[in-house]
């Protein structure tokens, strides 16, 4: 079958072009102008609270603000917050519904501590409990699986950190990025493309995600979430320069029969010299093990922010492809609605 053949048979909900269209959701996150009056000099730490498609915009902030952030920010997730939330934390929840059972119980926590609070959501409880407690919400559109929403809950929460003062404007780059999504969706929506081709490679493999510390760990994060959730398939990441203290040693004894693997090294310019001198090393101890290639995916784009939306993007045509490819419904998320059910 051809690809168009593939996407119309696994593809009932036409997340095709949800994929293809999501510039638009940069295009709709840029005008955001939250009504708060927090400003970075309120604010001694910031706490991003959320679960699953949400929180990720959370990781991919820290790899995309490297380096400029002057107050420490931690991602959560989990039904209450660390002990040193309080007054001067400025507390983020994110959730696309608006009624994931942690983010909510979370937000009931930051109110009861006294914490500074900004929702972004589509509507739900929580939106209900902070409009009740008067706190800002940002509001962003409903109809798409939280996993698909990256383009709106990622630049959103961008506007909500740029707004209280704690980054610089990011207008350039936001426009670069809206712009290179919407290129990219018509070259990898083609009947072939680049993203197709990896996704035939990852076929019958379990791919194993390899990323750099504060560059690349959340897009290889994302990638093996993307995997999971839209592929149907373990994936596993991990990072370097960690893994070379330990994971490395696994290969020592690997054999392909017991574990059909596939390497992903997720690569970037700006790496430090070490990071990308024990990549190459890494990916030559595991060639020396495994009969597949090892892929690599690297943006060429001008500068890291840019490359890093790039990568991104194309991971997610990748798993997309893959799902289809594999004959399964790239939406479909059975075992969690399951579980959903069975907790009440």
């Amino acid at each position: 079958m051809k690809i168009e053949d593939y996407v119309k048979k696994y593809d009932p909900s036409d997340q095709f072009t949800v994929l293809k269209n999501s510039w638009q959701q940069i295009d709709y996150a840029r005008g955001i102008r939250p009504e708060t009056d927090i400003t970075a000099a309120d604010i001694k730490s910031v706490i991003i609270s959320g679960m699953g498609g949400s929180a990720i915009s959370g990781d991919l902030i820290r790899n995309f603000l490297r380096g400029e952030l002057k107050v420490p920010m931690a991602v959560n997730r989990n039904y209450t917050l660390p002990a040193y939330a309080g007054g001067d934390t400025l507390v983020i929840v994110s959730s696309y519904s608006g009624n994931t059972e942690e983010s909510l119980s979370v937000l009931m926590d930051a109110l009861k501590r006294g914490c500074k609070i900004i929702c972004i959501s589509t509507g739900g409880e929580i939106t209900k409990v902070a409009e009740r407690n008067k706190l800002p919400v940002v509001k962003i559109l409903p109809g798409m699986q939280p996993r698909y929403a990256l383009g709106q809950s990622f630049f959103s929460l961008l506007k909500v950190i740029e707004h209280c003062g704690l980054i610089s404007d990011q207008t350039d780059v936001i426009n670069s990025v809206t712009e290179l999504w919407k290129k990219r969706g018509e070259q990898y929506s083609e009947g072939e493309n680049i993203a197709i081709d990896y996704a035939r490679q990852l076929t019958g493999f379990i791919p194993l995600i390899y990323s750099a510390a504060d560059f690349t760990d959340a897009a290889g994060y994302r990638f093996k979430c993307q995997l999971n959730e839209n592929s149907k398939l373990h994936a596993f990441h991990n990072i370097i320069p960690e893994l070379n203290h330990n994971e490395i040693v696994g290969w020592e004894s690997f054999r392909q029969k017991d574990f059909q693997v596939k390497v992903v090294n997720l690569l970037d310019r700006d790496y430090p010299e070490q990071l990308k001198k024990r990549f190459l090393i890494t990916s030559g101890l595991i060639s020396g093990v495994v009969d597949s290639d090892i892929i690599n995916l690297e943006s060429s784009q001008d500068t890291f922010k840019i490359r890093l939306f790039d990568l991104i993007y194309l991971t997610d045509w990748i798993t997309y492809y893959l799902a289809v490819l594999r004959g399964f419904d790239p939406v479909e998320i059975e075992y969690i609605n399951l579980l959903k059910k069975q907790l009440g």
